[in-house]
């Protein structure tokens, strides 16, 4: 029975050479298929894992406090547009002093510039810097890691000491890419700072870099940038994601107390979990997926059909053929197998060359996105999957039709 498939599989593959034009053709027909469906997926795969990185790096036991905006409607019927007020740093400092809830730590930080110019010795960046205003558990709570040096302490803070943390370009392709930064002296707006940390590089987001910041004291911040109508933002992490829920409700209870609601008020502010992010972005990401396969399936339809079409035309040229194996005692089922054989090979050969492509179209797009590039496992089993069954389905009823043919009639053929 083996001795008899692997002949089957020798003439299969023979068949195969002696047709390679044809060959060459088939499988690029299939391997565009399958190229659109791996690329697509290669993408959508990209994308999940670098938003979920850049959201996940928080921690999922993180809750910001932030201002929103929120609609309302009035008797009438007409629709107006209430904007909630922005988070004071008198009411930032008075959530802090009073959210007591145990195992949380709770940081203040507000985005001072994204314009602001950094120089050292005689050298100056461009005007694209982002400075933030953080305290002592900014870092912690936001996921950043202080790769060289240190992070700030509770002395750096409360004592408003001119020191700064810098992102990891100005270390690898900045003002320090030749030097360590760590000790040296920069200016901002005139002021001197020290740096005391550089930050692990953390990419870029939808072309933002993240790379590009210095983190300084709060109240350095507040001094320098007087920027009218600050808005603060709030983030707890608690220690045990068991307590978040609590730890949430807790913190929803303080900031109206803090704002003054009295109890039939709608809240004014927002509390955003890092869990229910990540979820969101699942749920957008579980859809492009979808949408990918949707795409992918019409493009291997139209494969599957120029496959079948091929191999019908295949068995009608080699009628004759056919008539003098079932001449020589060959079964229905030998045919149908070499057939069959014929068109999984083409199938898979495909397949193989649709992976190759969809990929290497992936990593380009990643590449210039500056996205993190992920091998896609499972797109190349689906793609694996999908071209076998392309293969079976459309190898059936040509395999089918040649072990039907009837000797005597396929030896009279041409």
């Amino acid at each position: 029975m083996i001795g008899l498939l692997r002949e089957n599989i020798k003439i299969a593959l023979g068949s195969i050479r002696t047709q390679l034009l044809r060959t060459i053709l088939t499988v690029i027909i299939i391997a565009i298929g399958i190229t659109a469906l791996v690329g697509i997926l290669t993408i959508v795969t990209a994308i999940d894992y670098n938003l979920n990185s850049s959201f996940a790096s928080m921690g999922s036991n993180t809750f910001n406090i932030n201002q929103y905006e929120s609609r309302s409607r009035e008797h009438g019927g007409d629709e107006v547009e209430k904007i909630n007020p922005v988070i004071t740093f008198s009411e930032a400092k008075a959530f802090k002093a009073l959210y007591n809830y145990p195992l949380t730590q709770t940081s203040i930080s507000f985005s001072a510039t994204s314009t602001a110019e950094v120089k050292y010795e005689n050298q100056k960046t461009d005007p694209e810097i982002t400075v933030l205003g953080v305290d002592e558990y900014y870092t912690t709570n936001s996921g950043l890691e202080v790769t060289k040096g240190r992070n700030f302490n509770v002395f750096d803070i409360s004592n408003n000491v001119y020191s700064c943390i810098l992102g990891s370009d100005f270390a690898t392709k900045g003002l320090f890419k030749d030097t360590n930064p760590i000790d040296k002296i920069i200016s901002i707006r005139g002021s001197k700072f020290r740096v005391i940390g550089v930050l692990k590089e953390k990419g870029s987001t939808f072309g933002n870099s993240q790379d590009l910041r210095v983190l300084i004291p709060i109240q350095v911040a507040r001094s320098l940038f007087t920027i009218p109508n600050i808005n603060y933002a709030l983030s707890t992490m608690v220690e045990r994601k068991e307590l978040l829920n609590e730890a949430v409700d807790n913190a929803l209870i303080t900031m109206r107390k803090v704002r003054k609601l009295n109890p039939v008020e709608d809240s004014n502010f927002s509390i955003s979990r890092s869990d229910d992010l990540i979820n969101r972005i699942a749920e957008i990401t579980g859809f492009l997926g979808k949408s990918a396969w949707i795409m992918g399936i019409i493009t291997i339809l139209g494969s599957s059909i120029a496959l079948m079409n091929i191999m019908i035309v295949s068995v009608t040229e080699r009628t004759r053929e056919i008539g003098v194996r079932k001449a020589l005692g060959a079964k229905k089922r030998t045919i149908a197998i070499q057939f069959f054989i014929e068109t999984l090979t083409i199938g898979q050969l495909g397949g193989i060359l649709g992976i190759i492509f969809g990929i290497f179209i992936g990593y380009l797009i990643c590449s210039a996105a500056g996205w993190t590039f992920v091998i896609p496992w499972k797109a190349i089993m689906a793609a694996f999957t999908t071209s076998f069954l392309v293969a079976l389905v459309s190898g059936l009823y040509p395999a089918i039709k040649a072990s039907q043919l009837d000797p005597i009639e396929a030896l009279r053929y041409e």
